[in-house]
């Protein structure tokens, strides 16, 4: 690992002429001071004592960061993976990864308001201020799911002058996009904002078979903020956001090998994925000079249908199905989540030598979800709800639905004492309480009837209780004002859950270990130290951290063909270890340049098969390399130029327990050049410059998911 790090810094070190396009206002002068909420109070983020990536608005403005896949291939140690629909994208950071129906690996709160449901993270991004990714376990901090990081984003605030921008784009898809915001006071004590995205395009992957595009997408939101400051420190934010999503689903290949992108998508039904997100927060705060009490009450749904082919993904002739049983199969899957949320937070003001936070958090879920098969009749495939299809064009084959309900608590404390004036300790604690029930909806007549193995039956009751201590504690030391050096312990916790009821015995009639109707709950414990310089008159920022985490119950995912259902297994133990550097620098008023190098590795201790001890985890890649450059010359006038040149390496990656294919290293390459002045903007863009064509996943049983190919366009905004 030493060896690798010294290459690391070396790598870092050749582009030491670099600074981060992503990390900068307008200033002329050094790296920019970035002010961050990332450990819940305002600190300078070269100051802060954790692994931060932040984009302010102005950065995500030059980057072009529309999507959450834009910002994650901007940041070290961080990829994301969008597979089979919009509501499965995968977040991984430092190793702590994610399956299909599992929890997240990461906290994403907006606005204040975290996210319940993770089939919500992949969405349009609009009229955002600022992005914060931080990185390792944050449970002391953000509780639910924050066992790999957590990913804060804050949306623009409602403006004190009438205020309003619009942007415009086309693109290769053929596609078009729209997006606006305006925002002003209603009264003297009153301020709204109202913002809304419109995105539509023919799609970019073609199906060969039907001889149209595989992956159209339509995406409709729009997000109302209201704040009211009532007077004697109370303020009321109240906020409402609504998505509507329509596309494709499920268009795989089966291959053996990872790499293989030669096979065309010939799926002989398109399918649909329609998507529905509703979010309704009030977030009530009351300020004192001694102390603040925040509430934040949030009502969120989720619902999603997809159809779609089954495996193999074939034109019926050619289906396996179809030559073994003479007829062919597709499939859909219903997914339904309301969730209703309340956190109460007290605090003291950010800038005390004690500091102090306290709290709770309650959230209670309920879930439905149904998937099954239908068989394929060569009349289409439709979409199939909460009870079975009664379609004779599209007759179930097989059918399994189930009902989740989920209570869960948590009691939280955080406290940061000023020491001596260099150093500092931080602290906290929090408890979480995960308490649910699953009920079994699927009719008898569909559920699995393994010989051996207890039959279920309709209105089967499950339940089981996940709770844990995360605590986290982290040192400070700053030697001088431009050096911050960490150090601490942490505890991440992510809860378990229920496979559809069954599973367990069809997954051991298949010989398939490590799979039952009950997945474990996973903890993730980490040690680690980092450091943050600025020198070179803060022209040059330089930050590293190395951390070593043990992950006991992490998920894998199994696809069952026997009952197409979609599963997580646990592993009971894996070691993870890596690093990061970044290197940051303005060598010039106009000129930003960026290098970061971030490595994982992974090692599976135990499981139930030991062929598997020793191997990569699933979902790990070995390393990202970044690489950007950016260029705002001064045109004259009131012109500026806009010149920007990103690059993202992401090593070997692993994607199952057996490791039987490794995906090679992927170089991708996005551009962006353009001029603007403070009313208007127009801008050409590239991403996947160079068309280079991967697989985004590989799933046990060789399902495979292209990646985006080459994308590009122009777009132009005005400002009033």
């Amino acid at each position: 690992m030493l060896a690798v790090a010294r290459k690391g810094l070396a790598f870092l070190l050749a582009c030491s002429a670099l600074t981060p396009a992503w990390a900068q206002e307008n200033a002329k002068e050094g790296v920019d001071d970035i002010v961050v909420t990332a450990l819940r109070r305002d600190a300078n983020l070269q100051d802060t004592p954790a692994a931060v990536t932040a984009f302010t608005s102005q950065a995500i403005e030059n980057a072009g960061i529309d999507r959450a896949a834009d910002f994650v291939n901007l940041t070290a140690n961080v990829n994301l993976v969008e597979t089979q629909n919009a509501g499965n994208a995968f977040v991984i950071i430092r190793g702590i990864t994610q399956a299909r129906n599992s929890e997240p690996s990461v906290a994403v709160v907006i606005d204040g308001v975290q996210q319940v449901n993770p089939a919500a993270f992949n969405q349009e991004l609009f009229d955002i201020d600022q992005i914060e990714v931080l990185k390792g376990p944050q449970g002391g901090l953000y509780g639910r799911n924050a066992i790999g990081g957590a990913i804060i984003i804050n949306t623009k605030q409602p403006s004190d002058q009438f205020e309003g921008k619009v942007k415009l784009g086309v693109d290769n898809g053929f596609g078009w996009q729209a997006r606006a915001g305006i925002s002003g006071p209603l009264s003297e004590n009153v301020k709204f904002r109202i913002s809304g995205s419109y995105v539509d395009t023919n799609g970019y992957l073609r199906n060969s078979f039907l001889r149209e595009k595989a992956d159209p997408y339509k995406d409709a939101a729009i997000r109302g903020n209201l704040l009211i400051d009532a007077g004697g420190g109370l303020a009321v934010d109240l906020r409402a956001s609504y998505a509507r999503l329509e596309a494709q689903a499920l268009y795989f290949n089966i291959v053996s090998d990872v790499n293989d992108t030669s096979l065309p998508i010939r799926v002989n039904n398109a399918g649909q994925n329609d998507r529905d997100l509703m979010n309704i927060a009030a977030k009530i705060s009351y300020d004192t000079d001694n102390f603040s009490v925040t509430s934040i009450t949030s009502y969120d749904t989720v619902k999603e249908v997809l159809t779609g082919d089954a495996f193999n993904f074939l034109p019926i002739q050619e289906s396996l199905f179809f030559q073994l049983l003479g007829f062919d199969l597709n499939q859909s899957q219903y997914l339904n989540v309301k969730a209703f949320s309340q956190e109460l937070r007290f605090q003291s003001p950010s800038s005390s030598k004690l500091f102090w936070m306290f709290g709770g958090y309650l959230i209670d879920t309920n879930r439905f979800i149904s998937t099954g098969n239908m068989v394929d009749t060569g009349n289409g495939v439709f979409p199939v709800y909460r009870t079975p299809s009664t379609n004779p064009l599209n007759p179930q084959a097989t059918f399994l639905s189930d009902k989740q309900d989920n209570f869960a608590w948590a009691l939280f404390a955080n406290m940061g004492y000023d020491i001596l004036e260099p150093l500092r300790i931080d602290a906290s604690l929090r408890y979480d309480h995960d308490k649910r029930r699953n009920t079994t909806l699927t009719p008898t007549a569909f559920l699995p009837n393994v010989p051996g193995a207890p039959q279920g039956a309709t209105g089967d009751v499950r339940r089981e209780t996940f709770s844990d201590w995360q605590p986290k504690v982290t040192l400070t030391y700053k030697p001088a004002d431009d050096v911050t050096l960490y150090g601490g312990y942490s505890r991440g916790f992510r809860s378990g859950g229920f496979n559809q009821t069954g599973v367990g015995a069809v997954a051991a009639a298949n010989g398939i270990v490590g799979v039952g109707d009950v997945f474990r709950e996973e903890t993730a414990d980490t040690f680690e130290v980092g450091f943050k310089t600025r020198f070179a008159d803060r022209k040059i920022t330089f930050n590293g951290a190395v951390y070593s985490t043990v992950s006991k119950n992490s998920y894998f995912f199994v696809f069952l063909a026997a009952n197409s259902t979609q599963n997580l297994g646990n592993i009971p133990k894996t070691r993870l270890k890596g690093f990061e550097l970044e290197l940051n620098a303005r060598p010039m008023p106009a000129v930003e340049l960026n290098a970061a190098v971030g490595y994982t590795w992974s090692d599976i201790k135990q499981f139930p098969d030991p062929t598997v001890i020793g191997n990569e985890a699933p979902l790990i890649s070995r390393y990202t390399y970044n690489l950007g450059a950016q260029f705002t010359p001064d045109l004259g006038g009131d012109l500026e130029g806009l010149f920007r040149v990103d690059y993202r390496r992401t090593g070997k990656t692993w994607w199952e327990p057996y490791n039987t294919t490794v995906r090679k290293p992927v170089d991708l390459v996005d551009v962006r050049a353009g001029i603007k002045t403070d009313a208007w903007s127009i801008t050409g863009y590239a991403t996947n410059l160079f068309d280079k064509k991967y697989n985004a996943e590989f799933s046990p049983g060789g399902f495979v998911f292209k990646a985006r190919p080459r994308v590009y366009g122009l777009e132009a905004t005005y400002t009033f």
